[in-house]
């Protein structure tokens, strides 16, 4: 097949293909797509591309009809790529041991869970309750979270991949909100010759925090990045050739920060844990009329005082006069490219859980996925969950170790 040289879909799936060809695994795994109920949300775990991999590898791949339309994937797609198109997500749980998600489960997926199952999806610890885990663990379920999957060089990869979007989109639809027709304050991001640029104050030096700056430079705005890591913020200016203004995120240089900015991004978080809480409701008021808060950490509880959950159909609301933006899963709304992301991340693992006989025999070896895992068999496995609900809690490797 003839590839166009600016394909990037293909040239991408081809890299991937071609790390990934192989003898077939030592077990046949039944991996089950749901179509996604949340509101929103367009994106799915596998691309067509992915499917195929998998089948070539021994596997059966069971998708819910439609699961893949909101991301330009149709049905003919995945049925050419070799997967069985299901008509119920009940139809897709029933027949499958490995279920692949994009959002946590909801209340009805809950309920078509089988014992013993296994669940790789997002956790979205800011928004999670109590039953969530409490059904996981009374039907035996091995949970894998992305938020918690790290590499042996202590990288989130598909943490990554999404802060990577999700830092580049923030900024594009802060410049979005300044313009007069979303009510903002009618500036242009980069300014023009002899007009000054607009300046934006990103909240927290990680992925987030870089994409955003990157794509804010590109733009030609004035940039300060604000955290209380100083060797976060040391590696950002080294990375971006100092072109950027660096600050710790103390109280004094938030407030004084946040009364010139006209666009604030909000990334900042902790690892497996709530975002931390920089900006109070006074700096808010602060702030100018018309300016923007793209608060990009609100899955997990927001950085920012006055930030509250919004969806991709209703995105935006005021408060003391700024524009909030508090979209929880921004990546889908760029859903093929998400997906894309997603896809070449998964696919490496599921093939070592089908290489090593299952999810159970692969927690022994692979420290990425092991790291991932918050719930196994009837035991929740992370500290920062326990505390959170006030549950009980063993160590995965215990757990491991003891052969349960």
């Amino acid at each position: 097949m003839e590839l166009n040289p600016l394909d990037t879909e293909q040239i991408g799936l081809k890299t991937l293909e071609k790390h990934l060809i192989r003898s077939k695994s030592e077990v046949s795994l039944r991996i089950g797509l749901p179509k996604e109920m949340s509101i929103d949300e367009h994106r799915v775990s596998l691309t067509p591309g992915g499917v195929s991999i998998l089948r070539g590898n021994g596997h059966e791949v069971f998708i819910e009809k439609g699961a893949g339309e909101e991301a330009n994937f149709s049905d003919r797609d995945y049925a050419d790529a070799g997967a069985e198109i299901a008509y119920t997500a009940q139809d897709v749980f029933k027949k499958s041991e490995l279920i692949l998600k994009v959002a946590p489960l909801s209340d009805e997926e809950l309920e078509y869970l089988d014992q013993d199952q296994s669940i790789i999806s997002a956790l979205h610890i800011g928004t999670q309750r109590e039953n969530y885990f409490e059904e996981l663990l009374k039907k035996s379920v091995i949970g894998i979270a992305y938020e918690f999957i790290c590499d042996s060089d202590k990288e989130f990869p598909i943490v990554r991949m999404m802060h990577e979007i999700t830092g580049s989109l923030a900024v594009q639809k802060a410049a979005h909100y300044l313009e007069n027709q979303s009510l903002g304050q009618g500036i242009m991001l980069g300014g023009i010759s002899g007009v000054p640029p607009a300046t934006v104050v990103i909240l927290g030096a990680g992925i987030t925090g870089e994409y955003a700056a990157r794509t804010a430079l590109g733009y030609g705005a004035q940039v300060f990045v604000m955290d209380t890591n100083l060797n976060a913020l040391r590696r950002l200016e080294n990375a971006l050739d100092r072109r950027i203004i660096t600050a710790v995120a103390n109280e004094q240089y938030l407030s004084s920060a946040l009364k010139f900015a006209d666009v604030i991004i909000g990334a900042a978080m902790a690892e497996g844990d709530r975002s931390p809480c920089w900006v109070t409701e006074d700096m808010v008021m602060g702030m100018k009329p018309g300016s923007v808060i793209v608060d990009t950490v609100i899955d997990q509880g927001g950085c920012i005082a006055t930030s509250r959950a919004t969806t991709h159909s209703n995105p935006i609301y005021k408060a003391f006069d700024v524009t909030h933006y508090c979209v929880p899963n921004m990546p889908s709304d760029v859903a093929r490219t998400a997906t894309y992301a997603l896809n070449n991340v998964l696919v490496p693992y599921i093939l070592a859980i089908g290489d090593a006989g299952g999810v159970k025999e692969c927690l022994w070896d692979n420290t990425a996925l092991r790291s991932g895992t918050y719930s196994y068999k009837k035991h929740l496995t992370k500290k920062s969950l326990a505390k959170m609900f006030d549950m009980d809690y063993r160590e995965i490797e215990m757990l491991i170790a003891s052969k349960i």
